[in-house]
């Protein structure tokens, strides 16, 4: 959890000290005031990447040499990032240099759910893929050992491939990718069954509607499902060598979701598939809670996209109830009324790059800031 924030010169938001609340964080405010530069300056915080460039130079105020984003985390720890212009990117966390990113993870836990999250369904598969690493990376020991073992032995399969190396010099790594491959198939095989479990009455909740739908889990090893995966590298490296790469394994998983049957990309409004993306995230979140007891951040990024109101009251109602310290970005002001009024949950209008806490709303646009 963020106990306290502090952002400088990064985007529009010059000087920001902020305190969050424990749980509901809604950042309230016009289009381009700064609320998402705010979610994007927590989500670098926690993942050392930002979800809208790769060119960091371009999240640093204009004019200024250098942005920061400082915070503590588990209400005493330390944690720091700062990209300046000429040296680079430096990461701190508990006062030493971070060695990787993935130690950055496990100390902050972190979701951002993006405005066009419906769009889940039309990524692809290694979208839907990384979705179900990121809770696996939180709540199953052993598997970034088995991930990254995985992806070591295929960039090396892959590598003899592409160099022409005589088949028994390739076929070397086969048994090292089929023991990772098959044990992360078998992770996110299980992950899934668990996350479906807890899917459903979170979904049901959020988009009452569709409260007697059946679902069902359809997995795609990435591998056909009647042989081996050892068979199949075995009878597929003249096809590998002509794509220059391997193509069954792991890395081509899929999953999906079915809805009494049908794709919910073919039966889903674009409000109710976001509603569906929003449900499986916070699935995870109530996986990890009951598997780890670990504290979890989720950032939504303008909730009142392809939302009505009610269902906006809704997703707000279980954000309330579950144990996840949730950003809340909208440009719907009216939000806040369907917010409990107590010191668990929070109001921030953010306006020409500054956060102020709301005290009282007194009018449909308008509040008294402290």
């Amino acid at each position: 959890m963020l106990s306290q924030l502090q952002i400088f010169q990064f985007r529009n938001l010059h000087s920001v000290t902020w305190s969050p609340a424990k749980q509901v964080n809604l950042l309230l405010g016009e289009n381009g005031a700064g609320k998402t530069s705010a979610l994007e300056a927590i989500h670098l915080l926690g993942l050392g990447r930002s979800f809208r460039t790769r060119q960091l130079k371009n999240i640093v105020e204009y004019d200024q040499p250098q942005c920061r984003v400082v915070g503590k985390i588990a209400g005493r720890i330390p944690v720091g990032f700062q990209f300046d212009l000429h040296q680079g990117v430096q990461i701190r966390l508990n006062n030493a240099p971070l060695q990787k990113l993935s130690e950055l993870a496990s100390h902050l836990p972190l979701q951002f759910i993006p405005a066009n999250c419906h769009e889940f369904f039309e990524l692809g598969p290694r979208f839907r893929r990384k979705l179900v690493d990121w809770g696996l990376f939180h709540v199953e020991q052993t598997f970034l050992y088995h991930w990254q073992s995985y992806k070591k032995c295929l960039q090396q399969r892959n590598a003899g491939i592409r160099q022409q190396k005589a088949d028994q010099e390739i076929r070397l790594w086969d048994p090292h990718l089929v023991r990772h491959g098959e044990q992360l198939s078998q992770l996110r095989k299980s992950y899934l069954t668990q996350l479906l479990e807890n899917f459903k009455p979170i979904f049901c909740r959020i988009c009452p509607e569709l409260a007697e739908t059946e679902f069902k889990l359809r997995y795609l090893s990435g591998w056909p499902k009647d042989q081996s995966f050892a068979d199949v590298l075995q009878q597929t490296l003249d096809r590998d060598r002509a794509l220059a790469y391997t193509r069954a394994g792991a890395h081509a998983a899929d999953w999906s979701l079915r809805m009494d049957g049908a794709d919910p990309a073919e039966v889903l409004s674009r409000g109710q598939q976001k509603l569906f993306y929003l449900a499986l995230s916070l699935a995870q979140v109530a996986l990890l809670m009951a598997q780890r007891q670990t504290e979890t951040l989720l950032l939504i990024d303008d909730l009142s996209s392809e939302l009505d109101d009610q269902h906006q009251q809704l997703v707000l109602a279980v954000l309330a109830e579950m144990p996840v310290q949730s950003f809340i970005s909208s440009t719907n002001m009216l939000l806040s009324k369907h917010l409990p009024d107590d010191e668990l949950h929070a109001v921030f209008h953010v306006k020409h790059g500054n956060m102020e806490r709301v005290t009282t709303p007194v009018a449909e646009d308008r509040y008294i800031v402290e």
